[in-house]
């Protein structure tokens, strides 16, 4: 979110963790988000937290299961240290490139507040004895539960029972790896942690909730676009019947992998693949995103550099399809692509495969909360 939002947010609201993980919103007028007195604020704002007693620390290491409600959609995570050496060694997989920016400004917020206060999202294979543990604590009373503003419900659960950490530990053992679904950057930064630190075991361990692979849920990122590079809707459509079939009068949503709806004019299209199985194809190139932009954005649109390209924008899918046609209709974009959501299994097999997803791949639903745990350096 922008400053502006989360100071509308945090508005009247003295404890709202937003005054820690976006500090410059306490300040009056604009200011320099990289300064030190924003991460002086932050610093300040979770100590006072903590001697308050909104955030409280429990007297002995623990593991924790964190229940997610979203509708009908729920899933249910560990919470615990990743370790950092397991990152480093390719054990915790990743599907995106980090900026050294984002990475050099979230080690400062590590330093300054001396705690990891929003933990990563990341991806285990399901496993049979974990969920059966998580079945037996979900039978008794949570730590925490709320519902927040956006409707989206939050338990915590306290696994502080030393036979059942030990079966939690056992369980995580037996798996080959973990998958890093969404913060890379907060990963990052706090493997650089470490490394500054010279490996001290103290820092060796980034904070994650890790969720089943057959429990998470991606949802689209969709893509508009200014302009249609000089040709007409009919135009634009019979230069895709190379890559494509198309017809008019499709769904929004598209049925499966291997289509793309498309809104132009007024009108939604069908797009689907001539070869619409990806066989063939690596891990990458399989991907519905990456054919676009290999058939479609680059060779007809001109679009050859979706993160650079200021011809092209993305649509988180929780703002659904009427989205696309109110950017579309009022005239702000050209047309829209409405995607098919990148599966759970297409992630890890990029992963797996030592690949890079292109950018915008995956929208993850529901968000972790900061703050709701956090992890003291000391």
């Amino acid at each position: 979110m922008s400053a502006d939002e989360a100071r509308q947010m945090a508005e009247g609201r003295p404890w709202s963790f937003l005054r820690v993980s976006r500090p410059e919103i306490g300040f009056a007028g604009r200011v320099d988000p990289g300064s030190e007195l924003v991460y002086k604020s932050a610093a300040e704002q979770f100590r006072r937290m903590l001697k308050e007693g909104v955030l409280y620390r429990d007297d002995r290491a623990c593991y924790y299961l964190y229940r997610q409600v979203m509708g009908q959609h729920q899933q249910v995570g560990w919470v615990g240290l990743a370790s950092c050496n397991d990152y480093l060694e390719g054990v915790i997989k990743r599907h995106e490139l980090t900026r050294p920016d984002k990475e050099a400004d979230r080690m400062r917020h590590l330093e300054s507040v001396g705690a990891q206060t929003g933990p990563a999202f990341l991806i285990h294979p399901a496993d049979s004895g974990l969920r059966s543990i998580a079945r037996k604590r979900l039978e008794t009373g949570p730590a925490a539960n709320f519902v927040a503003a956006d409707g989206v419900g939050h338990s915590a659960w306290v696994i502080s029972d030393e036979e059942e950490i030990g079966e939690v530990e056992r369980a995580f053992r037996r798996m080959p790896a973990l998958y890093i679904a969404d913060g890379h950057h907060r990963s990052a930064a706090a493997v650089g942690i470490y490394r500054k630190r010279g490996m001290a075991a103290e820092a060796g361990g980034f904070l994650s909730v890790i969720f089943p692979d057959d429990q998470v849920r991606i949802l689209p990122y969709h893509r508009v676009v200014k302009d249609l590079n000089g040709l007409t809707v009919d135009g634009f459509m019979g230069r895709l019947e190379g890559a494509a079939e198309v017809s008019r009068g499709g769904s929004p949503v598209p049925a499966g992998r291997g289509e793309v709806s498309i809104y132009a004019g007024g009108t939604w299209w069908r797009m689907r693949w001539r070869d619409s199985s990806g066989e063939g194809s690596d891990a990458v190139e399989g991907l519905d995103v990456s054919r676009l932009q290999q058939q479609v954005l680059a060779p007809v649109l001109g679009i050859a550099d979706p993160r650079t390209s200021d011809r092209i924008g993305f649509i988180g899918g929780i703002r659904g399809t009427g989205e696309l046609e109110r950017l579309v209709d009022r005239g702000e974009y050209a047309a829209a692509f409405s995607m098919h959501p990148t599966e759970v299994k297409q992630l890890m097999a990029v992963a797996d495969a030592g690949g890079v997803m292109p950018p915008k791949s995956t929208w993850f639903e529901p968000k972790l909360r900061d703050g709701m745990f956090c992890h003291l350096y000391e």
